[in-house]
């Protein structure tokens, strides 16, 4: 077991992160370019190294959880030789395995994380924190690593992590932009967001249940349905524009859906079901 871990930065996740390994009882060394970071952890047992390579230094595991990669990249150097990194700033798949080259060139063992939690989740057993990279330190540090979440590993590829965060990040992002949509549309007509929002609720849990459809269906290239084709949502698009308009409401969300399915009945792909337009959006020859 890891018994001594540094943090690198400490904002309100990084903060979060240490908070949580203290309370498991590791020793936490801290650094934060702000000194005044520190102080609410240190009066709770953390020790505040002066600089980040001291901090680097004090333990053999090392996580990372700046604002962006490029700070990581400033702070890493010579200190990082033997440590384990692991890197828990937000960042792209391009980004990680940019980083996992300089980590191994340093002589540092590297491990790429997605946080799938918000600061007062960590540490709680609803935290998911997605992981991937050097899966020999990984394993070595796996214990360490449950204080924070339920750590899962994806694979060996440093990117792996970052990619699968930024496509459950796509997937709430998109059902959020469809409800704050839908709220907009109702509160047109004076009914509270408050009064839509069970309906709302009931029909997404409802529609959820096609995702593991539509992921076999990609996967199989099978897309024949029985419940509802891309032609059938084109033919009713546009009404749910016009709709918009009419209420005052930004269509402006819905418009490239609606090129996306007037692009997949040009190509062919109407008697299709929904899952089709996945392939629409992959780069050709995938």
């Amino acid at each position: 077991m890891t018994t001594s871990v540094t943090v690198l930065g400490l904002g309100l996740m990084g903060s979060a992160l240490a908070e949580a390994l203290l309370r498991d009882g590791r020793t936490v060394t801290v650094w934060n370019r702000s000194h005044a970071k520190a102080e609410p952890l240190v009066a709770k047992g953390a020790v505040e190294a002066e600089s980040a390579e001291a901090a680097i230094s004090a333990s053999p595991l090392v996580i990372v959880c700046l604002s962006v990669y490029a700070n990581a990249e400033e702070i890493l150097g010579g200190a990082a030789a033997g440590r384990t990194i692991v890197q828990l700033t937000n960042g792209t798949p391009r980004q990680a395995r940019a980083m996992a080259g300089r980590a191994a060139g340093l002589g540092a063992r590297y491990v790429d994380g997605g946080i799938m939690a918000v600061p007062p989740m960590i540490g709680q057993p609803g935290a998911l924190i997605l992981y991937s990279g050097d899966e020999e330190a990984f394993e070595e540090h796996r214990e360490t690593l449950a204080a924070l979440g339920r750590p899962q590993f994806l694979g060996g590829d440093p990117g792996l992590a970052p990619l699968f965060d930024l496509a459950l990040l796509d997937a709430m992002y998109g059902m959020f932009a469809g409800v704050q949509h839908a709220f907009a549309l109702v509160r047109s007509e004076k009914v509270a967001a408050t009064e839509f929002e069970p309906m709302a609720t009931a029909w997404l849990t409802a529609m959820l249940g096609s995702l593991p459809e539509q992921a076999r269906a990609v996967e199989a290239g099978d897309f024949a349905t029985s419940v509802s084709s891309v032609a059938t949502s084109q033919m009713a698009f546009p009404g749910l524009i016009e709709t918009s308009r009419d209420q005052g409401v930004d269509p402006g969300y819905l418009l490239p859906v609606r090129d996306l399915l007037d692009r997949a009945v040009e190509e062919g792909h109407g008697e299709d079901g929904l899952a089709r337009l996945i392939t629409l959006l992959e780069r050709p020859g995938r």
